[in-house]
């Protein structure tokens, strides 16, 4: 884990974590700079200038300060990281997708609910006797068997 400013090359990396005075994690967190968010560097910071970002399909142009900000690790740098089952994860909690298991169709379907490799989802509700579980989803409420979320593999965000 670097800070944004800290990179020496370009490519794909995922936001760990924001730092700083609690306005400014705001107004990043209002853009969507939240961590497990993903974003391509462009072109790095140098002495004079910030630098050039590629985030949910905008370019933006961050100074070297907030970058000095945010950490990041590399998109596939996840050999360290523990995966749990989505089944697992209790109300409130939030995990990016990392792996889904079960057979094709299993897996085809959860695709066409948005269910795909580095989502971030949170977990919003539990029925009663506990399937099915409730996931926010990419803005929306989801439904999913508690025998499903087995199947889906992820890393616990902070």
């Amino acid at each position: 884990m670097k800070a944004l400013a800290e990179l020496r090359r370009q490519g794909k990396y995922v936001i760990v974590q924001v730092l700083g005075e609690s306005r400014l994690v705001k107004h990043l967190a209002e853009i969507g700079m939240i961590p497990g968010r993903s974003i391509t560097v462009i072109s790095l910071a140098s002495d004079t200038s910030g630098m050039m970002i590629y985030f949910q399909g905008q370019r933006l142009a961050i100074s070297s300060d907030i970058a000095q900000r945010i950490v990041v690790r590399g998109e596939n740098d996840s050999a360290d990281v523990k995966l749990i089952s989505l089944a697992t994860l209790t109300v409130g909690k939030s995990g990016i997708i990392r792996k889904m298991l079960g057979d094709r169709a299993l897996r085809r379907r959860l695709m066409d609910m948005g269910l795909t490799s580095n989502t971030m989802i949170k977990v919003n509700q539990v029925a009663p006797l506990g399937d099915p579980i409730e996931l926010i989803v990419r803005g929306y409420k989801l439904s999913l068997r508690k025998q499903d979320a087995t199947c889906i593999l992820l890393e616990e965000a902070d």
